[in-house]
């Protein structure tokens, strides 16, 4: 069932979704210098290290600054680093803090503070991961100095610290830091330009985020993730509106001033709208993907996860909903097309699937008995939802017993941490996206780790890849990483980590009031924001 192409709602539906939120402090900010935005889903965890929703990441890059930032052209520069170098033999690299980092709280941001930062972060993130499995030491050599002390040379250590792929590594307290990585934490009190006003925010209605005073921007012009972040506004709200009609008609009545994921089949009704901006903020674009758990049956077996290759057709995923062609392509590379990293290895399924057939063969093979398939289905966003209905009835027409787990965003935040068999609150697969940029480094997206357990929602094991992904680490120049990521790709076609749904753009909608919005992959910003 389609989602995306609804009937309008009345305009009244926008404002009177807003007159029920809380008018408390509407009289201390004024609206003129509040930003008020619609994005992705609801801010179910606060905590950006715990988890990878985008919308957490958004929050974290709210309140958090980053020991590095890739600028508008993806390249890797200092952020709350003010100098930074490597020993002769490569294997120690020091980092000095600028002067005058605060926490919102007012405290000093210390070394020990970025040290227990890097060490939660690591343990989350499959880029961390990978560098600390060659990081002798990670230690504080004074207040504003900190050494990462490695085994072996890797190159890597500074463009990890920048990425913009979830999660980032946000710099916390070290009260904070280290607390179990496994645990969310409970405290917000950041290093980034704006501050967490929790006595504003109502959970599942509006989040809340003021200007942070103690911030000491950088001095450089804004760029991508790098540079100043000046907050050029009092105060911004992320109002949770789960219809995306309501969003639209509050965006032109001029009730909010920024809308994440319009529906594209009404992107033609916006930008004939004289108030309102359409813009793609991210080039390069998004993947979506099927993420499939090789814990327990049928997907356990190679054999029925090369059965979902047959299976899928990116063009009626991408049709479903985004229409226009031009917002989507279809795109066989595990490391995205448009990525220095795209190739067409191992390929020959793309070019036959859709077939049904075949499907049913390898799902027979793989020794299927009939057990319900738990497809986790996110209601509140239309592409997961679109693409888990279009799943089951794939599965359901190769004679799988597919059923739909149905709930918000949030809900499938949660329950895909779950690591018990499917029918004892688990899960078999569910649909998500990432950023195009991300997906072609091997590295930097938590996605393509296959180290079990240790790894990414899934959790795939592949010794190949694996010895590959640490090759393409070691690699010494762009050709010879290309090379790799050709015998990767084999490996991966065969093995069979994901399914991807293909690549499209998700332009956003803003009122033209807005000045200074940033073009960046993956995260939301609202710093450099002017509001007329």
């Amino acid at each position: 069932m389609r989602t995306t192409r609804r009937r309008f709602v009345e305009g009244v539906l926008a404002a009177t979704a807003l007159s029920a939120v809380p008018r408390s402090g509407r009289a201390e900010v004024s609206r003129a210098r509040t930003i008020r935005a619609v994005m992705q889903g609801d801010l179910r965890s606060l905590d950006p290290i715990w988890t990878t929703a985008n919308i957490t990441a958004y929050h974290g890059a709210m309140i958090y600054d980053t020991l590095f930032a890739l600028d508008a052209d993806m390249q890797t520069k200092p952020q709350m680093v003010a100098k930074f170098g490597v020993s002769d033999d490569k294997l120690t690299h020091t980092f000095e803090l600028r002067d005058g980092l605060k926490f919102s709280d007012g405290a000093a941001v210390t070394a020990a503070d970025v040290v227990a930062s890097i060490r939660r972060w690591a343990a989350r993130d499959g880029g961390g991961q990978h560098m600390m499995a060659r990081v002798k030491d990670i230690s504080k050599k004074d207040d504003k100095t900190f050494v990462v002390a490695l085994k072996e040379p890797y190159g890597l250590v500074a463009d990890l610290m920048a990425k913009t792929a979830t999660p980032l590594l946000y710099i916390m307290r070290k009260k904070e830091a280290e607390t179990d990585p496994n645990q969310q934490v409970t405290e917000f009190i950041g290093s980034g330009p704006f501050t967490y006003n929790r006595d504003e925010t109502r959970m599942g209605s509006r989040y809340v985020y003021d200007r942070n005073p103690n911030y000491v921007s950088r001095s450089e012009p804004s760029s991508g993730m790098a540079g100043a972040k000046i907050v050029k506004v009092d105060r911004v709200i992320y109002e949770n509106m789960p219809d995306s009609q309501t969003a639209l008609q509050a965006l032109k009545a001029a009730e909010i001033d920024f809308f994440e994921i319009p529906p594209l089949d009404l992107i033609d009704s916006l930008e004939s709208d004289p108030d309102i901006k359409v813009e793609v903020l991210n080039k390069l674009g998004n993947s979506g993907i099927m993420r499939i758990n090789h814990l327990y049956p049928p997907f356990n077996n190679v054999d029925a996860r090369r059965a979902l290759l047959y299976l899928i057709n990116q063009e009626e995923f991408m049709k479903a909903s985004f229409g226009n062609p031009k917002y989507y392509k279809k795109c066989p590379s595990n490391f995205a097309c448009g990525t220095p990293m795209e190739n067409d290895e191992n390929t020959a399924w793309f070019k036959e699937a859709p077939n049904l057939d075949k499907a049913k063969e390898l799902f027979k093979k793989s020794g299927y008995d009939g057990r319900p398939v738990v497809v986790l289905h996110a209601t509140n966003i239309d592409f997961m939802n679109n693409s888990a209905q279009l799943v089951a009835q794939r599965l359901q027409a190769a004679g799988i017993n597919a059923q739909l787990a149905s709930s918000d965003w949030g809900g499938v935040i949660t329950r895909r941490a779950v690591k018990a068999p499917p029918d004892q609150g688990g899960w078999n697969c569910f649909i998500t996206w990432s950023g195009a940029a991300s997906v072609g480094n091997p590295i930097a997206y938590v996605g393509h780790q296959a180290n079990g357990e240790k790894g990414w929602f899934g959790w795939p094991t592949d010794d190949v890849h694996e010895k590959l992904r640490d090759k393409w680490a070691a690699a010494g120049s762009l050709d010879e990483q290309k090379k790799i990521a050709r015998d990767m790709q084999k490996e991966d076609w065969d093995f069979v980590p994901h399914v991807w749904l293909g690549q499209f753009l998700s332009p956003v909608a803003y009122r033209k009031n807005l000045k200074g919005v940033l073009a960046i992959p993956e995260i939301i910003p609202f710093w450099n924001i002017e509001k007329a």
